[in-house]
């Protein structure tokens, strides 16, 4: 079979398509064949050496992926031949709070990822997809979709008549846009391009403001909550919008720090967080339980993940250049032979 190799270097050029032997698995494992996946910033900054420059190569990168399971190995039930299922992020982490040793079972590194016609899981290291997703729809879910999820649902308890904030036109910010949505609350959205706002405004933004000839957003965003202050911040940007989302959010609230789009560091004052007793919780993706529970809700509710491009798989190198651009509106994803769009 066919697989995409991060081989002895960092970086898009070092990305080669290589043939492998098929892969099959062990105890408690399934095969899954890949049918569609999506493409996350955590890919650049991995293939990069960003993410982690101790990473061993060869890597078989991304983390995203939907497919088919063809084969099991001993002590996995058969009846899951044939499921359509998505691979969980942190393939040992399941429920409850994580650990070193379940932070470290990541696909698209340090694990091998699904940028390859075939991969071996965990057999509860996957969740089957709700019926009314394409193959590319589905295979937005397993980070961003869930990283939202837990974001206002997990941690945030978000509530009908509550107002949330999200940042720019990525896949978590749109999947927290959608949920916020479905679960009643206001959304309130930044963007740097009048296009992008007004997309965001048809998918149900109540308020879009540009954080570029607005800066000092978090003034503005106080002001139409009536100086109040939002409920929820979704936090993608890190160190060049934190400060921000600290004027933004109400006494008591919540900012799911999420991103680091802008930066890793931040030169912060920590007394809005003090003095207003506000909730900064970081946010690393979620577990199988959650991603269950958010699967359920999809499948009741019939929200679609909104698809930015499809890419031929072959062609994931392109592909994550066009992600670098930001210029994309949603998910950047992948399609193997087969896949339903």
């Amino acid at each position: 079979m066919r697989a995409l190799h991060l081989r002895d270097s960092f970086g898009l050029d070092h990305l080669h398509l290589v043939d492998v032997p098929e892969p099959e698995p062990g105890p408690g494992e399934v095969r899954v064949r890949l049918r569609a996946a999506s493409l996350n910033y955590r890919d650049l900054l991995m293939v990069g050496g960003l993410y982690n420059p101790r990473q061993p190569l060869p890597l078989v990168p991304l983390s995203d992926g939907v497919g088919i399971i063809d084969a099991v190995g001993p002590g996995v039930a058969g009846a899951l031949l044939g499921e359509r299922v998505a691979g969980c992020f942190a393939q040992g982490w399941l429920d409850g709070l994580p650990d070193r040793t379940t932070l470290g079972q990541t696909l698209g590194g340090p694990l091998p990822g699904v940028a390859q016609e075939a991969v071996v899981l965990r057999s509860n290291g996957v969740v089957s997809v709700p019926a009314h997703l394409t193959d590319v729809e589905a295979a937005t879910l397993p980070c961003a979709a869930l990283t939202a999820w837990t974001a206002l649902h997990e941690h945030g308890h978000v509530q009908p008549g509550q107002t949330v904030l999200v940042q720019g036109t990525g896949g978590v910010a749109l999947f927290a846009l959608q949920f916020a949505r479905q679960a009643g609350a206001r959304v309130i959205a930044t963007s740097g391009s009048p296009d992008k706002a007004d997309r965001l405004r048809a998918l149900g933004a109540a308020e879009v403001l540009d954080h570029r000839t607005e800066p000092q957003w978090g003034r503005r965003v106080r002001e139409w909550t009536g100086g109040a202050g939002v409920d929820h911040v979704v936090e993608v940007g890190g160190g060049n919008t934190l400060a921000e989302s600290l004027r933004a959010v109400r006494p008591g609230g919540h900012v799911a720090l999420i991103g680091v789009l802008g930066g890793a560091t931040a030169d912060v004052s920590l007394l809005p967080i003090v003095m207003n007793a506000v909730r900064v919780q970081g946010v690393l993706v979620g577990h199988r339980a959650a991603f269950q529970r958010m699967m359920a809700t999809l499948g009741l509710g019939g929200m679609r993940p909104v698809v930015d491009s499809v890419w031929p798989w072959t062609q994931a190198r392109d592909a994550l250049g066009h992600l670098r651009g930001a210029g994309h509106f949603g998910k950047v994803c992948l399609a193997f032979d087969g896949a339903t769009r």
